[in-house]
């Protein structure tokens, strides 16, 4: 097997482009949960899982799983990803890293042409941060059956 290598141009223009909204004029990020530029963020997002031709879903509080099948349906999806809520003086990657991470892996893959044989899922949770909402961790912790 050849080695495999993630586009790391396009996951840092990925994140660079998702930085932009919400962007501060000190090089942060603003975009807190469930608010227009978080619905800009999550479009973006799922624009390029679409694109790179993931099944979409969102669950009742917003938590949004980008599936690509593997060959085995009957198995558990290996699951990847983070948030991209952000604090009120938030940084580009905290959290954005861990979901387009999880996507360049998905677009690699998909550009080798490689099938897994389970299913992989890059998620990115609501309300993570907690910055406008509480509990923190709100979307991971109703995914987990803690509330």
């Amino acid at each position: 097997m050849n080695e495999l290598r993630i586009n790391g141009e396009r996951l840092w223009a990925s994140l660079m482009e998702l930085a932009n909204i919400g962007a501060t004029p000190k090089g942060g990020v603003k975009r807190l949960a469930l608010t227009d530029l978080d619905r800009q963020g999550r479009d973006l997002v799922v624009g390029w899982g679409r694109a790179a031709g993931l099944a979409i879903t969102i669950d009742q509080i917003g938590n949004v799983f980008m599936r690509r099948e593997g060959s085995n349906a009957a198995l558990a999806p290996i699951v990847t990803g983070s948030h991209i809520d952000t604090q009120p003086t938030g940084g580009k990657f905290d959290g954005n890293y861990g979901v387009l991470a999880g996507l360049e892996v998905v677009r690699t893959l998909n550009e080798q042409n490689i099938t897994t044989e389970a299913p992989i899922e890059v998620a990115f949770w609501t309300n993570e941060e907690g910055s406008r909402f509480v509990p923190v961790m709100m979307g991971s912790g109703v995914f987990c059956g803690a509330f």
